[in-house]
């Protein structure tokens, strides 16, 4: 087992399944330009085993995919159909909703019991001003089939200051309502935003006024989360629960626990550094070949990460997932 010296370990594997994405959301991507698969994309079994050498290299246990958008890719269904067999303690996956609906027989059939849908506003307008993309109205219906389909689901918004705050409170009534649980994103300073640091700040809604906002129509309480959890969460007694990733207000990289393999077979193991650490060339090796090669490389990425605090980092973030 690789672990460093304030005692974290990789636990948690974001697999970015394709950069490809059907929006072109503002803060992901700078010039309202969809990204778009990369040639060198690994295929569905290079990744699949991918994940298995790194279950036995790094002890993972949790898998989620991400993207792009996943739910776009052709290699979705064999790639889930080859990790539902590898003993991970849960696979979730993230997506837009977009073609959720449409989908959601394959996750089903594949196991997947939790996604986390990406969605920042209840407006129909602000919805296209933000993501540039796609319908709120087959969003929304697609969340309404994968909720009657039992699945646990998580709503993830980013608040931007000047474009959807004022849907802080709408979207946790909308989420309380149907007993899914909100987490509000701290604005993250990735790709262009790290190059431009005012129209980071100009955007920024942190910890404090978020709360601030809540507690002005709601009593909550602070709820117990997991050691290497992300995310600060909070109970509405009687309602349901809420959580904040505040990257920035109140830091996690003492605990984190993440790993992130690209598309195209980059291992980073921390936005924050801009070192990335290529494994497609050990996924055509014999296992005895590639575990002690793979595990070196493991203990480069762990050293990757920050001591303290998320710094920023200019990777754009569909290219390794959230």
């Amino acid at each position: 087992m690789i672990v460093d010296r304030q005692g974290r370990r990789f636990r948690n594997l974001r697999i970015s399944l394709t950069a490809a994405c059907n929006y072109a959301c503002t803060y992901c991507v700078a010039d309202g330009k969809r990204l778009v698969a990369a040639e060198d994309e690994l295929s569905a079994d290079a990744l699949a085993r991918a994940v298995a050498y790194l279950i036995e290299a790094a002890g993972i246990e949790r898998l989620r995919i991400t993207g792009g958008e996943p739910l776009v890719s052709p290699r979705l269904e064999p790639f889930l159909q080859q990790v539902a067999g590898l003993g991970l303690q849960d696979i979730s996956l993230t997506t837009n909703g977009q073609l959720l609906s449409r989908k959601l027989p394959a996750l089903l059939a594949c196991g997947i019991k939790r996604l986390n849908v990406s969605l920042d506003t209840l407006d129909p307008l602000a919805f296209r001003r933000i993501a540039r993309g796609g319908d709120l109205s087959t969003v929304l219906a697609g969340l309404q089939d994968a909720r009657e389909a039992g699945l646990n689901i998580k709503l993830n918004m980013v608040p931007l200051r000047g474009q959807n705050l004022d849907q802080v409170l709408p979207l946790l009534d909308y989420c309380l309502e149907r007993g899914f649980e909100l987490r509000f994103i701290e604005l993250m300073r990735m790709g262009h935003l790290a190059r431009d640091p005012q129209g980071f700040q100009r955007q920024f809604v942190g910890l404090d006024e978020l709360l601030a906002v809540i507690g002005a129509r709601y009593e909550y309480q602070q709820a117990d989360a997991p050691q290497d959890a992300t995310a600060l969460r909070y109970e509405i007694p009687g309602r349901g629960f809420f959580g904040v990733i505040a990257n920035e207000s109140v830091p996690f990289c003492r605990s984190c626990s993440r790993l992130r393999l690209s598309s195209t077979g980059w291992l980073h193991g921390c936005l924050s550094s801009s070192n990335r650490h290529f494994i497609g060339d050990l996924l055509d090796k014999p296992r005895h070949q590639a575990l002690p090669a793979l595990q070196r490389l493991l203990v480069r990425a762990l050293g990757d990460k920050q001591e303290l605090a998320f710094s920023g980092g200019v990777t754009v973030m569909k290219i390794i997932g959230g």
